[in-house]
């Protein structure tokens, strides 16, 4: 079996992921196996290898880093991504990303990829990838390891479009020499069905003493079938509660059907679990909404954005498909609160009840 990663050499990546916001972007089974202890090293089944995803003795000399680092894979031949585990050494972490591109935004062995560069970084700054990355997993606040459903794969290497893994860690505080990071559970044995992972997020702001609704949804106009199997949402302090539905208007009378997705507290470990119909299916047309509810019981108006003292809005969803066609668009975002509301901007009729 040949290796995953060609060599020792490491490269890098970034994106923050709340920068540009848009309100109305057009998108273009057996249980997952999930693990309770994010201690414990998975043991790969037969015929499945592990390679290691890790920073290079990284010290980030502040606060609020975000660091990232590349990893080149074996272009000679496809490898199938089927499952992740996290190998942490710092307790200053706030959340890992492990982006997919095609080249990576710096040829630096490690490299700042905030959304903004600092004069006191002792990294350059760089995007995370040269061009539009693809999320492929994420993890934060004490998530357990993940297992993909059986026949169920990220593609890598080969003939895909995504030649180089790029780690992004997010450290709260300084550090020294640290190399946490992911462990890669993958095999070079075709699996049928292609996963591929979205991201719907907002900006916006929640006022003073008060609690607000982040609101966000994206048509799906691409001519793909997909088969949503895992969700995750993402908040700091201040979220109470994230979820996220497909939406389906009746031709004849106008009216939106909302399927639960998943729906889950973000003060809970952020590990992906399985969506709450596994019959779903989300077809062109189709509609993918997030709502995250926010309680701000502070004296100031907080804002989306890169530190643990803004706030953040993300809903995750792992998805696959039967003829290996993936979204190219795998990212939708909105302005937020005050200017972005379901019914208002996008439209939406009999949305769920605010809790």
């Amino acid at each position: 079996m040949g290796h995953f990663f060609p060599g020792t050499v490491s490269f890098p990546i970034f994106l923050f992921m709340l920068g540009s916001a848009r309100c109305w972007w057009h998108f273009g089974a057996k249980q997952p196996r999930v693990f309770a202890s994010s201690h414990a090293q998975l043991t790969p089944p037969e015929g499945i290898e592990s390679a290691d995803l890790r920073m290079p003795g990284v010290s980030p000399q502040m606060n609020e880093s975000y660091l990232c680092s590349a990893f080149p894979l074996d272009s000679e031949r496809d490898h199938f991504i089927v499952g992740f585990e996290p190998v942490l050494s710092s307790r200053h972490i706030h959340h890992v990303i492990v982006y997919g591109c095609e080249m990576p935004g710096s040829e630096d062995k490690a490299w700042d990829c905030g959304e903004m560069a600092s004069p006191r970084g002792s990294y350059s700054h760089s995007p995370v990838c040269a061009s539009q990355p693809d999320i492929v997993y994420a993890w934060a606040h004490n998530a357990p390891e993940l297992l993909l459903p059986d026949g169920v794969a990220f593609r890598v290497g080969g003939s895909s479009a995504v030649q180089f893994l790029v780690l992004q860690v997010h450290y709260m505080r300084a550090e020294e020499d640290d190399t946490s990071g992911i462990r890669i559970i993958h095999t070079d044995r075709p699996q049928p069905r292609q996963a591929a992972t979205l991201l719907l997020a907002t900006d916006g702001r929640i006022g003073p003493k008060r609690k607000e609704q982040l609101e966000v949804a994206c048509v799906v106009d691409e001519s793909v079938v997909l088969h949503p199997f895992a969700f995750r949402v993402h908040t700091h302090r201040h979220g109470r509660k994230v979820g996220g539905w497909a939406v389906r208007e009746d031709p004849k009378s106008g009216t939106d059907k909302w399927t639960l997705l998943g729906q889950r507290d973000p003060q809970l470990p952020q590990m992906f679990q399985l969506v709450a119909n596994q019959s779903v299916t989300i077809t062109q047309g189709d509609v993918l909404a997030a709502r995250c509810s926010m309680e701000n019981e502070e004296k100031r108006e907080i804002k989306i954005g890169p530190t643990g003292e803004d706030e953040m809005c993300n809903f995750y969803l792992m998805y696959w498909t039967k003829n290996g066609q993936t979204l190219e668009q795998n990212m939708c975002f909105s302005p937020g609160p005050p200017i972005y509301r379901w019914t208002k901007s996008a439209g939406l009729n009999h949305t769920p009840k605010r809790k």
